[in-house]
């Protein structure tokens, strides 16, 4: 029998106390509740890997994380056990290259809603599928495509000083889709850079009339209130997350129109939001008060003896 088939048993412990560490917000059910953070978790469960994360989600909830950094195909912290020295972990992933980067981001061009979304900091759903169609996929498909590595004495893989790692990730995944995006090799800034330089691009050699290749509405009466999809399929479809109000002038470059030291995208997002019946950022909410106040506008000082 050789060492990896003997039975390995533990000596019960208790991690040191960390004051100030890394803690997971999230208090008592599944981490991770944006869709992307959501998938990142469920595939590593789909691994195998379940109860062994699970043991993790303590360490991640207590704290026990005293620092966290992503980097492109790396992500490292250090995570105090019993031991007084913390383990040094570290999670790899294989980047894309510059080949697949360029058709992904040819793909995402193509589609102005995608663009948006990342731009108002939301993850589209049909990401995933435009990754897969390059042949790249976002996620890891096996726990071949991950490299987990901790120092500790455990020879599990993930042990739970990964295990709370990857919770913590997931949560920062929350916080910020690019994160995803940059740890397959692309940065935030670096990929709308690029989005915007190709859809000018696009947009340049667009012709100015809109070539419509649909047929006539006369030819297709006989079918035209049929549905295009069954509510089968519909319901199977992913939820997709409302859109902000100023969708639109994320989408583009402000125009060179600068008023009162703002440009133009800045001053009409308030009235976005107002179309919607949103209230804008530090707007008092109450209109008889807005009134009073739009009434008094023009008017020099009030008399104090009235």
């Amino acid at each position: 029998m050789s060492r990896y088939d003997q039975p390995r048993w533990y000596e019960p412990s208790r991690p040191r106390p960390v004051e100030g560490g890394v803690k997971a917000r999230t208090k008592r059910g599944a981490i991770g509740q944006q869709w992307w953070s959501r998938r990142f978790i469920d595939v590593l469960e789909s691994f195998g890997m379940h109860s062994r994360l699970a043991r993790g989600r303590s360490y991640a909830r207590a704290g026990q994380i005293l620092d966290f950094e992503l980097s492109p195909g790396y992500v490292t912290a250090h995570v105090q056990g019993s031991r007084p020295r913390p383990y040094h972990v570290r999670i790899q992933v294989l980047p894309l290259t510059t080949d697949q980067w360029r058709r992904v981001e040819q793909a995402l061009a193509g589609q102005a809603l995608f663009r948006a979304k990342l731009l108002a900091g939301e993850m589209p759903t049909e990401i995933e599928q435009v990754f897969a169609d390059c042949g790249t996929p976002l996620f890891p498909r096996s726990p071949h495509d991950l490299e987990m590595s901790c120092s500790c004495p455990d020879w599990e893989v993930p042990c739970k000083h990964l295990a709370a790692t990857c919770y913590v990730l997931a949560e920062r995944f929350d916080d910020d889709p690019f994160l995803v995006l940059a740890w397959r090799g692309r940065g935030r800034d670096d990929l709308l850079a690029r989005l915007r330089q190709l859809t000018a691009g696009e947009t340049a050699k667009a012709a100015p009339l809109i070539d419509v290749t649909d047929p006539p509405l006369a030819d297709c009466l006989d079918h035209y209130w049929s549905p295009g999809i069954s509510l089968a399929r519909l319901r199977a479809r992913p939820v997709t997350t409302a859109t902000t109000p100023d969708l639109l002038l994320r989408m583009f470059e402000p125009p060179h129109v600068v008023v009162r030291r703002k440009d133009l995208a800045t001053l009409l997002a308030p009235a976005y939001l107002r179309m919607t019946g949103g209230q804008p950022p530090g707007e008092n909410p109450d209109p008889k008060q807005n009134d009073g106040a739009a009434d008094r506008r023009g008017q020099g000082p009030r008399d104090p003896r009235h």
